[in-house]
């Protein structure tokens, strides 16, 4: 229990390393966990010093080794499809059963009191687990964007001070050719958004894409796709993305989330697509859960691949990379709680990241953290709010081997209540 003081030290924590920004603090085992005491002062992290240190007369909580690490940053959500499963089940697990199916579900369903509360559980899940900030993608097509956005920006203002939240527009490239997509980039420009999309390998992907970048170029836009979500060794949406923002030069940011034709493609189309997205400073989400679900599924037929990016190469070349939620009990992908543990875990089951565990806490930390431009979240430094998760877990091989769910968390210092939503306040929607 976090006392109620407004200066203590948690003494013998275990923090990652790379988390860290201190000169006086070395690695202490082979995990590059360090053991250091933490002070709190008024709600911020005012010192970090080696465990062996002496403290002074302030109130201390002897961690015992607990891993310590700041709350999670979830990139890449989808909260206005969020908990629809009940009602909008995917009945053979697809991908275009999923797409049609939640397309249905969105004509008969998305009104504004439909989805504040299903947004809102997404966000007393994710506060509950741990998560400080998260982009949401929200689907814009046609009249919709003005009913989906409105939600979005009631909850952002709600919750302004438990979870920042950004959104991107989520329509197909093609939508952009027209003056209805010209009209949503200004309404995306106007609450702050990113601008966004899904690219398909098409005849007219390249016009599309020189649409998109002249539109965030011209507003001032950050962009963020979803590129080649398929097992299709021709897709190359991801290297077309990269090419464009070479040629027009685009100091935005932008992020490519799922990639995951990637996985499946020649070593000489894998290089070139590396080098590229290198060159054009592009970021890579991956949605490890959402893709194990849907990638490679056959009727009666095992899978035989993973659906995850190639993301040690990525890494390895530099590209920032992050993994993030994705859909949560909607037809893209049936389970999911808004743990961002959870997806750390079952990203270091699929792409084998344990050896060694090096920096992938980054991922769902600092790295995201950084692409959306929060700097003063993802990680743990002097002066930063003491906004920390506490775990019984000593050691990464015991963190990813239980759910955590008796977990502490702490904002500005202050532990909250960690109570998830009863999932019978949707029942109102879902049971029909």
């Amino acid at each position: 229990m976090i006392p109620e003081s407004q200066s203590y030290w948690l003494t013998n924590s275990h923090v990652p390393l790379c988390l860290i920004n201190s000169n006086n603090v070395i690695a202490q085992n082979s995990e590059e966990l360090c053991l250091v005491n933490i002070k709190i002062e008024q709600g911020k992290i005012s010192q970090i010093i080696p465990a062996v240190s002496s403290l002074d007369g302030s109130i201390s909580i002897d961690l015992n080794k607990k891993i310590v690490l700041p709350c999670f940053i979830d990139v890449h959500t989808h909260l206005d499809k969020g908990h629809i499963w009940q009602r909008s089940p995917n009945s053979d697990g697809t991908f275009a059963t999923a797409l049609a199916t939640a397309i249905d579900d969105g004509q008969k369903y998305w009104n504004s009191a439909d989805l504040y509360p299903r947004m809102e559980f997404g966000l007393k899940c994710s506060y509950a687990h741990g998560t400080k900030a998260i982009r949401t993608h929200i689907d814009c097509f046609g009249k919709q964007a003005d009913i989906s956005l409105d939600v979005f920006q009631n909850l952002r203002s709600q919750w302004a001070d438990k979870i920042t939240l950004q959104a991107v527009s989520l329509v197909s490239l093609d939508y952009y050719q027209t003056d209805a997509g010209v009209a949503l980039a200004d309404k995306i420009a106007d609450v702050e958004g990113i601008l966004g999309g899904v690219a398909y390998v098409n005849p007219n992907l390249d016009s599309q894409l020189d649409t998109v970048f002249k539109l965030a170029k011209a507003r001032n836009l950050d962009l963020d796709f979803h590129a080649d979500e398929n097992g299709d060794p021709n897709s190359i949406c991801l290297q077309k993305v990269a090419e464009k923002a070479i040629k027009y030069q685009f100091t935005g940011k932008i992020i490519c989330g799922h990639c995951c034709s990637l996985a499946v493609q020649s070593a000489e189309v894998v290089k070139k697509t590396i080098d590229l997205v290198k060159q054009a400073n592009i970021s890579i989400v991956s949605l490890p859960m959402c893709n194990l679900y849907l990638q490679d599924r056959q009727a009666n037929t095992t899978p035989f691949w993973r659906g995850v990016t190639k993301v040690k190469e990525l890494q390895q070349q530099n590209i920032p990379v992050a993994f993030a939620s994705d859909n949560c009990r909607d037809p893209f992908y049936g389970f999911g709680d808004h743990d961002v543990l959870e997806v750390f875990t079952q990203a270091v089951r699929i792409a084998h990241l344990d050896t060694p565990y090096s920096n992938w806490i980054n991922s769902v930390t600092k790295t995201p953290a950084d692409l959306m431009g929060l700097s003063t979240a993802g990680r743990i430094e002097v002066g930063l709010p003491a906004d920390l998760i506490i775990f019984k877990a000593r050691y990464f091989s015991e963190l990813l081997s239980r759910p955590q769910s008796d977990r502490l968390v702490l904002r500005n210092g202050k532990q909250i209540d960690t109570t998830l939503p009863d999932y019978s306040e949707l029942d109102h929607l879902l049971i029909r």
